[in-house]
């Protein structure tokens, strides 16, 4: 028979309440003064791996291999939090545990089997890192119930019942990938930036897809100037992969000691150590004074790296254009109704980068418009389009439906590689429309980022944006390069910036430069007085949910 059914509202089949109560009974605390103890789950360990065993209630035993919800799992959680451990005891799971789905009782409840040969891979970029989880895993073998039941570890290689094993592997170990992996538990994800980790990564995956097998991830918040495989992952929001990333509230700062306190409450969670009146352990085993005191010192020298390791917080490593938080601050998601006047800024490439369009009101609200009967974004990413080239003839069409829908006041086109196109524009609406506005002038480019970095930092600005999680990205993205020291209107000189990318050619800032020219177009707009004839709106459309 098939799954019984939600219980409760939110209910969703999963093996992981059998594992963790496996894992209870036979893993041990491996190290401090618990030696030895049961290994017994916080809440927030065992909400994991509910997560990562969840069944799909259409699950069949026949199809097993493709009865999970999610392929791959994604833990992003502070230093110290612990996730060495409940790695090692999910390695311990899936060497002899019942963790492969074999269909329902007759209750409707999930059935579960060991894998026949389990072959697990401890992955990381460096020794020192499987080391990490071999350290741990040794002992809650060892110590234990389980030292019965894989009596053969080692340092190297631990030899599992059924002629399976499991072993440590790194990016200098690349002639082991062709096992048929049956787990692969994959350490500090944040890290692996170089091309020889992101093919160790796809390897497995693909190694995995081909026994059923799954991958587990652990890492500290990313470096975004990196673009490594947990931020990948992270950012592709696919719905087979389960992120569990805790954040706190973007509003408060971690360089101010109140807020970093209340930061490290939510993202440590209930790892944080919680004593009696009496001064006895109650739970946890992070003493977050002790964290306060490591992060103080490191906020002082780092306080991005100290935000990553200790608070949970992706950021950036150096030259940051946009200071975290200050992006989502502005977020509005509200009406536009269609025939109001707009300003449009609009960034294009050819093959490479993406091309973009972004509107703002005159009220100064912006946001990426939609076309082709409302169904399509203006946004073009070549690496889904035929040949990677961006579809010229697409982008035309999506500016003849800006114009057919909106007062366009004024748009801002960057013209290089464009320029036949902008001049069609402008012959079918106006050269005092659209206007070739040039972001290689280093002077007139500068002011305009600052400008539109003034009025999103600025608390009290009217600035807002919408919830388009592709221009947040190339936001964040984006970087300071240095281009010399200028003389501004007012005579004073000051150090000069345009932007790049944070990393190479992978991570995009193009819609982030279409936001600016946007902007800037509705300043001129209004310091000109040529708003152009106001149209009363005729159709309130509000896109919920473009993310």
């Amino acid at each position: 028979m098939p799954w019984r059914g939600p219980e409760y509202e939110g209910e969703f089949p999963s093996l992981g309440w059998a594992v963790a109560e496996w894992i209870e009974a036979h893993c041990v605390v491996p190290d401090r003064e618990d030696a030895g103890e049961a290994f017994i789950l916080s809440d927030e360990q065992l909400r994991f791996l509910v997560h990562h065993y969840r069944l799909k209630p259409t699950a069949t035993e026949a199809r097993w291999q493709t009865a999970w919800q999610y392929t791959r799992s994604l833990l992003v959680k502070p230093q110290k939090w612990g996730k060495a451990p409940i790695t090692s005891a999910m390695i311990c799971a899936e060497a002899v545990g019942d963790v492969l789905f074999a269909g329902w009782d007759a209750d409707g409840e999930p059935v579960a089997r060991p894998w026949p040969t389990p072959i697990i891979q401890v992955t990381a970029y460096s020794e020192d890192q499987t080391d990490n989880i071999w350290k741990v895993l040794l002992p809650m073998i060892q110590m234990g119930p389980l030292a019965d039941i894989i009596p053969d570890t080692g340092e190297t290689r631990i030899n599992l019942p059924g002629q399976g094993w499991v072993e440590p592997v790194t990016s200098k170990a690349l002639s082991r990938l062709g096992a048929r992996i049956t787990f692969a538990p994959q350490d500090e994800t944040g890290t692996w930036v170089s091309p020889n980790m992101r093919y160790l990564a796809d390897t497995q995956y693909r190694g995995l897809s081909g026994t059923g097998g799954r991958a587990m991830l652990t890492t500290n918040a990313w470096d975004l100037a990196e673009n490594s495989v947990a931020q990948q992952i992270a950012e592709a929001g696919e719905a087979t992969d389960y992120v569990d990333h805790v954040q706190a509230p973007s509003t408060l700062s971690y360089t101010n000691r109140r807020d970093r306190h209340k930061i490290h409450e939510v993202v440590y969670g209930d790892s944080a150590l919680k004593l009696n009146r009496k001064g006895e352990r109650v739970s946890g085993w992070v003493d977050l004074e002790r964290i306060e005191i490591d992060a103080g010192k490191l906020v002082q020298k780092d306080p991005n790296q100290a935000a990553r390791f200790y608070g949970n917080r992706p950021s950036m490593g150096s030259g940051q254009w946009m200071p975290d938080g200050a992006w989502t601050s502005k977020l509005e998601v509200r009406d536009r109704p269609k025939s109001v006047p707009v300003c449009a800024g609009f960034d294009g490439s050819d093959k490479d980068d993406w091309t973009g369009i972004r509107l703002e009101t005159l009220d100064r609200h912006q946001f990426t418009p939609v076309y082709h009967n409302d169904e399509r974004r203006t946004i073009w990413n070549p690496a889904i389009w035929p040949g990677h080239q961006i579809p010229r003839s697409e982008v035309m069409a999506a500016w003849d439906d800006i114009f057919a829908n909106y007062d366009v006041v004024r748009a801002y086109l960057d013209p290089p590689l464009w320029g036949s196109e902008i001049s069609h524009l402008q012959g079918k609406y106006g050269d005092k429309v659209v206007i070739e506005w040039p972001t290689y002038r280093l002077n007139p480019m500068h002011a305009a980022l600052e400008s539109f970095k003034i009025d999103v930092t600025n608390p009290d600005s009217d600035f807002t944006h919408d919830d388009c999680q592709f221009t947040e990205q190339h936001i964040r993205n984006a970087v300071e390069r240095a281009r010399g020291v200028a003389t501004d209107p007012n005579g004073l000189r000051r150090q000069t910036y345009i932007l790049g990318k944070a990393n190479g050619t992978t991570q995009k800032i193009d819609l982030a430069m279409s936001s600016v020219l946007a902007h800037e177009a509705v300043s001129d707009a209004i310091a000109a007085g040529d708003l152009g004839k106001r149209k009363q709106p005729e159709i309130s459309t509000t896109f919920y949910g473009f993310t």
